[in-house]
């Protein structure tokens, strides 16, 4: 078994095909399928199943993927720890964030990073809470920023604290500047799906307060809830940072809910086997800084941990 078999094997599994993972990995298609047959053939046991869709791994590729993933994140850390220092980090760092962080915060930390840290790579993915949560279980990120209730952040880095408003479609008749939980039940609302955070921490203050709401869709896409607001077919429950921007254009409106006001906590979450990374350290030291600034810029409309 070479590191090499390793490498290709986790490529094709994230890649899902071996089309796609030979792109990214600039290697040849029968290449990649030479090694991993050769893989099989040395633990005597299949582990990938081809079909139409792609590739799925069998019960002891699972195990071998979860085992690979550790053995080449070892080896990165032991050239890093080598190679590498905390004055001029150097390496790969993968990040995942939320749409609705992502539509303040992508573009300010990238141009930090490569001003600040031109040695790293900084790799971010994009997404609904629901997948970034669990592909952050599962290792796949060095860092998260991730969703919490603003009572139970837990161990994580607060970032910042966020209210909740109602998202209001800008044709429709006047509204107040504000709105009281127990009122929301009157809109029908275009929402995440159950799994995910906003939605959760939505649901638990309406539920603890005797309320209801209207749920008329659910959604797993935050540029499909905006659009559905923007066209007037729905309303949703938002935070201003996830449509600053159509707020900004008079595309949307939003409403303060009040009665209780709902917050949530914006928190970075760290991978525990990166730790030793300086490149994963320099950028879970950097992404606080840059929320700062968006937050006293007031480029971010969310209010600081009072930590700081």
């Amino acid at each position: 078994m070479e590191i090499r078999q390793l490498r290709y094997f986790v490529g094709v599994v994230e890649a899902g095909s071996f089309t796609k993972a030979a792109a990214q990995l600039n290697v040849a298609q029968s290449a990649l399928s030479l090694h991993v047959r050769q893989l099989e053939e040395s633990f005597g046991t299949r582990l990938l199943v081809r079909d139409r869709t792609g590739v799925n791994v069998t019960d002891s590729g699972a195990k071998l993927l979860e085992h690979a993933r550790t053995i080449l994140r070892e080896i990165q850390l032991t050239k890093a720890e080598l190679t590498n220092t905390t004055a001029s980090p150097s390496g790969e760092v993968t990040l995942g964030v939320p749409s609705g962080a992502a539509r303040v915060l992508s573009g300010e930390l990238l141009a930090a990073a490569r001003s600040e840290l031109p040695g790293v790579s900084l790799k971010m993915v994009e997404g609904m809470t629901g997948p970034l949560e669990e592909w952050m279980s599962a290792g796949r990120f060095s860092l998260a920023v991730l969703y919490r209730t603003a009572e139970s952040p837990g161990q994580m880095t607060v970032l910042a604290r966020e209210e909740f408003c109602l998202v209001v479609p800008p044709e429709l008749p006047p509204f107040e500047d504000s709105i009281g939980l127990a009122d929301l039940h009157a809109f029908p609302l275009a929402v995440p799906m159950r799994n995910n955070n906003v939605r959760r921490s939505v649901a638990d203050v309406v539920a603890q307060h005797g309320c209801k709401l209207d749920v008329r869709f659910e959604v797993d896409s935050l540029s499909t809830i905006i659009n559905m607001v923007t066209e007037g077919r729905a309303y949703s429950i938002l935070t201003p940072s996830a449509i600053q921007k159509e707020a900004i254009q008079g595309l949307v409106r939003t409403v303060r809910i009040v009665d209780p006001v709902i917050t949530r906590s914006v928190v970075l979450a760290a991978n525990p086997k990166d730790e030793r990374s300086p490149a994963v350290a320099a950028v879970r030291k950097l992404i606080p800084k840059v929320v700062k600034n968006l937050i006293e810029s007031g480029k971010w409309p969310a209010t600081l941990p009072l930590e700081s």
